[in-house]
């Protein structure tokens, strides 16, 4: 049987290149993973004693944040904390994959970050859930959070940038 860590590892490594599909079978278990418009996702898990293939399709994303995008930067310039997106000195972390944008590890914990928190390359600054794996995000640079993007259950788009972070 697949740990959890493990298929998140081989996700992971799908997503990072130019593999759409991997068969992996250990153990009389069967994964196969598939990449669909630059997605990692997995696809089925199947036990030996499992008869019939069991493959469930990854659907496309719902257009939904697009639409919600043009009202944040309003709600962040009345809070007057987030820098404009368009300023060529901010790092912008950007979601890796298609899932729910969360900013905390738990309902009703920290979150993570804040506008102000310092980061470095290794700092996990979100979890963005796909397929109900749940992916820690690091913040790949060194510096100053200045601006978070999206709200916390927020459905988010492949390269959407989540964050703005002031480089030290």
């Amino acid at each position: 049987m697949f740990k959890m860590n493990e298929i998140r590892e081989l996700v992971r490594l799908i997503d990072e290149t130019s593999v759409t599909e991997l068969n992996v079978e250990a153990a009389g278990t069967k994964l196969v993973i598939k990449k669909e418009l630059g997605v990692a996702a997995p696809v089925a898990v199947q036990s030996a004693a499992v008869q019939a293939p069991a493959v469930v399709q990854a659907a496309p994303a719902p257009a939904a944040p697009a639409a919600a995008a043009p009202a944040e930067p309003a709600k962040a310039e009345e809070k007057g904390k987030v820098a404009p997106e368009e300023d060529p000195t901010l790092h912008k972390i950007v979601s890796p994959m298609v899932g729910t944008f969360y900013a905390a590890p738990a309902p009703g914990a920290e979150p993570y970050v804040r506008v102000g928190s310092k980061v470095n390359e290794k700092t996990v600054v979100c979890i963005v859930e796909a397929m109900k794996l749940m992916n820690e995000i690091e913040a790949d640079v060194r510096g100053e959070i200045a601006a978070v993007l999206v709200e916390n259950g927020q459905l988010v788009e492949y390269g959407q940038p989540l964050f703005l972070v002031k480089p030290e």
